[in-house]
C-alpha cells in the first residue's frame, strides 16, 4: 500500500506520500518538544537523537494508523458507512497510541538506558495530545475519502442523468420523424387521387432527399437554423406540389441568424402543423410567416381551421417543447388569440446546451 499509487487513492481517496512525508516530521517535532522539548534543553547532537526516538514512535503510530484505514475501507467501503468508520478507527488510536509508546519505550530503555521506563499513568496524560492530533490526521483522511465518494456518487448520478436524457432526446426524435411519416403519407394519398401518376412519383423522388436530410441530422440534438430552414424549404416544396399557389411561405430570416442554432425538424414541425390544421384553399389561401425577433424564430398563420380534422397524434408541439426543455434551459411559447396562432422557437448556441 505504501508503494503503490493505484490503491492508495483507491483506499484513501489521493495520493497521500506528501501528507505522510510532511505529516510524519512535523508530529515527530511536536511530540518531541511535548515530551523531551530536545532542542532547547540539550546539545544540538544528543537533541537529534532525542528527536530520532520522537520520529521512531511517530512513524509507527502513522503507519498503523494507514493500515487501519486501508483495513477498514476495504471491510466498510461504502458511503452509509462512514460514521462506523470513524468510530473503529478512533478506538484504535486509543488504544494503539499509548501501546506503541509502552513497548517502544521498553524495548528503547532496555537497549540503550534504564530512564527511559516510566509511569504508564502519566505518560498516558502527555500522551493525549497525541492521541488528540492523531484523531485529527484520522479526521483529515476521512474526509477527505468522504469528499472523494461524493465526488464518485455525483458523478455517477451525472453520467446517469444524461443517459436518461439523451435516451429522451432520442425517442423525442424518433417520434417526430413517424409523425412527419403520418403526414406526408396522407398528402401522397391526395396527390395520386388528384394528380397523373408522374406527379405523384416526382413527389416520392422530393420525399426520399427530404428523408436523407432527417436520417443526417437524426444525431444531432442542435442543427444550425440555416439547415433548418433547407429542410423546412425542402418540405413546403413538397407541399405546394400539392396545393399551389394556395400556399403561401413569407420568409423573413436575416443571414446573420442562420448560424444561430434551433432542435432539428422545429421549423418544419410548426410548418407542417399549420398546413394540418388550417384550410388551405383557393378561396382561403393559406399564408404562414416566418421571421426573426429577438434572438427567436416566430412562426404565425392566421387561424382558418377545417370543418373536419384529420387524426392527429399530438405530438408535434409537445414534442418540440420537450426537447428544448432537456437540451436548454429556454422553453417554446405558444399563442392561440383565436384569430391568429403563433409559436416562438429561441435561438441557441452550443453554450446554451446543459452541460
Amino acid at each position: 500500500m505504501l508503494f503503490n499509487k493505484k490503491k492508495r487513492i483507491k483506499y484513501l481517496g489521493f495520493n497521500d506520500f506528501w501528507f505522510t512525508f510532511f505529516g510524519i516530521v512535523i508530529l515527530s517535532f511536536v511530540t518531541d518538544y511535548l515530551f523531551n522539548n530536545s532542542f532547547t534543553r540539550y546539545p544540538l547532537v544528543e537533541a537529534i537523537i532525542n528527536w530520532s526516538f520522537s520520529l521512531l514512535f511517530t512513524i509507527l503510530n502513522w503507519f498503523f494508523m494507514r493500515l487501519v484505514i486501508f483495513y477498514l475501507r476495504k471491510k466498510y467501503p461504502s458511503f452509509q458507512d462512514t460514521s462506523k468508520r470513524i468510530i473503529i478507527a478512533f478506538i484504535f488510536i486509543i488504544v494503539s497510541v499509548p501501546l506503541i509508546d509502552y513497548v517502544g519505550s521498553t524495548v528503547i530503555g532496555t537497549l540503550f538506558f534504564d530512564s527511559y521506563y516510566y509511569n504508564l499513568f502519566d505518560r498516558f496524560k502527555v500522551l493525549l495530545p497525541i492521541i488528540i492530533i492523531a484523531m485529527m490526521i484520522q479526521a483529515i483522511y476521512e474526509a477527505i475519502f468522504y469528499h472523494a465518494i461524493l465526488k464518485k456518487i455525483i458523478r455517477e448520478e451525472e453520467q446517469a442523468k444524461q443517459v436518461m436524457v439523451q435516451a429522451q432526446l432520442d425517442a423525442l426524435r424518433n417520434q417526430a420523424q413517424p409523425h412527419f411519416f403520418f403526414n406526408t403519407l396522407n398528402t401522397l394519398r391526395d396527390i395520386i387521387d388528384q394528380n397523373s401518376k408522374e406527379e405523384a412519383k416526382e413527389f416520392v423522388d422530393k420525399l426520399s432527399n427530404v428523408y436523407r436530410f432527417i436520417l443526417e441530422s437524426e444525431n444531432s440534438n442542435l442543427i444550425s437554423l440555416r439547415d433548418e430552414l433547407k429542410f423546412a424549404r425542402a418540405y413546403i416544396h413538397i407541399q405546394s406540389e400539392r396545393f399551389g399557389d394556395n400556399l403561401r411561405i413569407q420568409w423573413d430570416v436575416p443571414e446573420t441568424a442562420l448560424d444561430r442554432m434551433v432542435v432539428p425538424m422545429s421549423v418544419q414541425l410548426l410548418l407542417e402543423n399549420a398546413i394540418k390544421h388550417n384550410v388551405v384553399s383557393r378561396s382561403k389561401p393559406l399564408l404562414i410567416e416566418v421571421y426573426i425577433k429577438d434572438n427567436h424564430v416566430l412562426v404565425t398563420n392566421k387561424i382558418q381551421a377545417k370543418s373536419t380534422q384529420l387524426p392527429s397524434t399530438k405530438l408535434g408541439l409537445k414534442n418540440i417543447d420537450k426537447r428544448y426543455a432537456l437540451i436548454s434551459n429556454k422553453s417554446i411559447e405558444v399563442k392561440n388569440d383565436e384569430h391568429t396562432f403563433s409559436v416562438t422557437l429561441p435561438l441557441l448556441t452550443l453554450s446554451d446546451q446543459k452541460q
